[in-house]
């Protein structure tokens, strides 16, 4: 076709240009121009006033006009000594729509329009239409959709201009009725086809779209099957064919693939060849392959990979690792080399900083663990993005090498970043069962100035809490990442007023400032130590509170509890991301103790593990341990002989009094239970729980002649929690950073102290749980099912809780 549409051309342009006597053009006159101007074809001309024209010329000037494709017609002729070039625009496109399509949306199709020249205001050119016609064809074919008819409508205007009217008939999709893999004796159907993309129709076919053919989900799964033999051992597998059949209704399609399978081949031996910058015996731990084993070509290409990775970890950017299988098909042995070509080791010129309009570049580079003048470092050119990403002032960060130019031993490393707001004014609305409707509101800046500070001011309040936040944080008080903080709080609780948990019933009302410093050990170790002072006014109700908690506040003397406190924690931290992590962990151990001085002297121990294990096809394993321990320290509380007097006007009234001073501080207690503990479980109602006023209860909880019907939570000094989550793949949650599902079970429970502690009382959940970051906020959804529990839980046990938008 294309030797036919060269021929017609050719014809054509003869027929165009007249037979010249050679002459010497005085003038050059072009007619039939209206919306080009002369300039324009001037331009593209290649000949002008004094050139001698002849017949070759002049077919090569229409040859050079008709490749603009501004014209349909191009003639020549002579007037004299004066060339007369008549020719005929071709209309403009005054108006492109497109209908019908629903497969492939209208702005994608526009754009691959425009960029063959196919768009409102270009020249209309009837052979781009074409092609476009049968480019859409291609893409439905693609999509399985082979009854689909694409129909251009061109209607003329008046100013030779045209209407494009592109009618798409998308059709229905093509189902693959069978897929055939001939000649697999080794593994069955199933085994091979586990990991495929495409398959005959099942229930949930509806979302995957498994039954609809494509020509690349075919490539793909097609070489799935390679791999799999390939890495069990059959090193001459192969695909003879491979045979796409559709049904004269273009409704149904039937895939068949030939396959031979060849023989199982082991590793005769494995050789390092090329040039080696590194002992051989280092090389050597990174082969996965050993003799004797089974030929693996995933094996082989994670080795390749290793390599690659370890030179480019010491300067050899460019390094290169190829392997050459060598086949005895008589012994059924694969001679496996591994060549290796480092190239030039390169150090690193200039770092520089590409996108960052309100960032200052110091901010940026104090990230960068790849230095000025240092040998290149994959390692750590990865781990400067990472910390990049952490900052939160970037929507996008790219790190890219470039060779200096002239120099085989220098590359530039460029940090090109898109800038996203650091600064909110946040309004919130939340819910959860435990406290109800949650209003928020905060006003913070990340990167103040552009100089990485953050400062915050925020509030929140519910049915029972409120609090007032301002804090800033310094991340570099010192150039080796030494941070400064401070902090300012108030905080009010009325537990009386919490729904459906029936708290203690007592109040809280607590100001606190605090400074403390961030110190960076590495990369992924930080301490953080700080000093604070609080006030804590601590109002309770006798009849409505706990009597043992009225006890313990006469005893300690006073309802307002200064206290400095001092701060040290420890946290390791190897997640591969904050939202949805697939691997690594968090290490942390933080401790709280109200230093000498303060009304109450105690201390708190925190602690805290947990690892995420990808154990393939999507899965990922979770398992956490949290535990947290109180002790009350010296000597608190009123005197001794205050003590006593205080105990003889309890007796009087026939009330028994109990020496509490040094036990820790009922306000300060660990709680279990809830969307984010113990789930099953209504928040915070898990451990001791005791009856308002003097009331005892009974086995199953209730309690007789008190405020409350039932007993209330106080919580305890000792607390353990564990959790084993097991994130699924669902195939409707392709991206996991927006939200995950997981089965859990969830282990744990709070003591009065450690010596309280019985195995036997721990409680048990188990269920599934969504988590996702909706436009409101983050939102959890339980469904528990506790199944270990006692008499007495039965009032605070909860099957479906959930929890949305800012919380405490």
């Amino acid at each position: 076709m294309k030797r036919i549409a060269a021929l017609l051309l050719l014809a054509s342009l003869s027929a165009k240009a007249l037979a010249f006597d050679p002459f010497v053009i005085s003038d050059i006159r072009i007619d039939g121009l209206s919306r080009i101007s002369a300039g324009t074809v001037f331009n593209y001309l290649p000949v002008s006033r004094g050139d001698r024209m002849t017949d070759a010329v002049a077919q090569r000037a229409i040859r050079a006009l008709y490749q603009t494709k501004f014209f349909s017609d191009v003639e020549m002729e002579r007037d004299g000594n004066i060339l007369v070039i008549k020719v005929t625009e071709r209309p403009s496109i005054a108006k492109l729509t497109i209908r019908g399509n629903k497969d492939i949306k209208t702005d994608d199709l526009k754009k691959g329009l425009k960029s063959i020249g196919l768009a409102e205001g270009e020249t209309f050119d009837r052979l781009a239409l074409d092609n476009v016609q049968q480019e859409l064809i291609r893409q439905y074919y693609n999509r399985g959709k082979y009854s689909v008819s694409v129909i251009p409508h061109v209607v003329r205007l008046e100013r030779n201009r045209v209407a494009i009217d592109i009618e798409i008939r998308e059709g229905q999709v093509a189902k693959i009725k069978e897929i055939n893999i001939v000649g697999n004796h080794a593994f069955t159907d199933k085994q091979i086809r586990d990991g495929f993309e495409l398959g005959t129709p099942n229930w949930m076919s509806w979302y995957s779209k498994n039954d609809q053919y494509s020509r690349e989900k075919l490539s793909g799964d097609l070489e799935k099957l390679q791999s799999y033999y390939m890495d069990r051992g059959y090193a001459d597998f192969g695909i003879d064919s491979t045979q796409v059949t559709i049904a004269p209704d273009k409704q149904s399609m039937y895939i068949a693939a030939d396959v031979k399978e060849g023989e199982i081949y082991k590793v005769s031996d494995v050789h390092l060849l090329g040039t080696l910058v590194l002992p051989e015996s280092t090389l050597r731990q990174l082969v996965f392959v050993k003799p004797g084993e089974v030929f693996n070509r995933g094996a082989i290409e994670a080795s390749t990979k290793a390599i690659k990775g370890l030179l480019a970890n010491i300067g050899y950017a460019y390094a290169k690792v190829t392997p050459y299988p060598k086949l005895d098909k008589a012994k059924r042995t694969v001679d496996l080399t591994l060549y290796i070509e480092p190239g030039q080791r390169v150090y690193v010129r200039r770092v520089i900083f590409e996108g960052n309009t309100r960032t200052e570049d110091n901010v940026l580079r104090r990230e960068m663990r790849q230095l000025e003048g240092s040998w290149y470092s994959q390692a750590v050119i990865d781990r400067s993005k990472i910390r990049l990403q952490q900052l939160g002032y970037f929507k996008k960060v790219d790190i890219d090498k470039k060779r200096v130019p002239g120099s085989e031993d220098q590359v530039d490393v460029t940090v090109k970043v898109e800038e996203q707001s650091a600064g909110s004014l946040q309004f919130g609305v939340g819910y959860s069962q435990y406290s109800g409707i949650i209003l928020s509101a905060s006003v913070s800046q990340r990167n103040l100035f552009g100089s990485g500070d953050s400062v915050s001011v925020s509030g929140e309040r519910s049915s029972y809490y409120t609090r007032f936040d301002v804090n800033y944080y310094n991340p570099y008080l010192t150039d080796n990442g030494v941070g400064i903080g401070y902090n300012a709080t108030y905080s009010k609780t009325d537990f009386g007023n919490v729904s459906n948990s029936e708290f203690a019933n007592y109040s809280t009302s607590q100001r606190a400032f605090s400074t403390y410093l961030g110190i960076p050990i590495t990369d992924f170790q930080s301490i953080r130590a700080g000093l604070g002072l609080s006030s804590n006014k601590i109002n309770s109700l006798p009849g409505y509170t706990p009597q043992q908690l009225v006890d313990y506040q006469n005893e300690i003397g006073n309802y307002t509890i200064h206290s400095t406190i001092g701060t040290l924690g420890w946290n390791l931290d190897t997640r591969n991301g904050y939202w949805a992590p697939t691997r690594g962990g968090v290490l942390s151990l933080n401790s709280e103790v109200a230093l000498p001085g303060s009304t109450v002297k105690y201390w708190k121990l925190t602690g805290e593990a947990n690892h995420y294990w990808p154990i393939g096809h999507g899965f990922v394993l979770y398992l956490d341990g949290q535990v947290g321990y109180g002790k009350a320290y010296g000597q608190n509380g009123i005197s001794d002989a205050a003590f006593e007097q205080l105990k003889a006007a309890y007796a009087a009234n026939g009330q028994t009094l109990t020496d509490m001073r040094n036990d820790f501080p009922f306000w300060e207690n660990f709680y279990s239970g809830g969307v984010r503990d113990v789930r099953g479980f209504q928040d915070n109602t898990l451990g001791p729980r005791i009856c308002s006023g003097t009331g005892t209860p009974d086995a199953s909880g209730i309690c007789n002649g008190s405020y409350y019907s039932y007993s209330q939570p106080i919580g305890g000094a000792f607390k353990v929690l564990g959790t084993a989550e097991l994130y699924l793949p669902l195939p409707f949650l392709k991206d996991v950073n927006t939200a995950r599902v997981s089965w859990f079970v969830d282990v744990g429970n709070a003591y009065k102290n450690w010596q309280s502690f019985d195995a036997s009382t721990l409680r048990a959940s188990t269920g599934l749980s969504l988590h996702w970051q909706a436009p409101i906020g983050p939102m959890i959804i339980n469904f528990a099912l506790p199944f270990r529990t006692q008499r007495d839980d039965g009032h605070y046990e909860e099957r479906i809780q959930f929890t949305f938008g800012s919380t405490f």
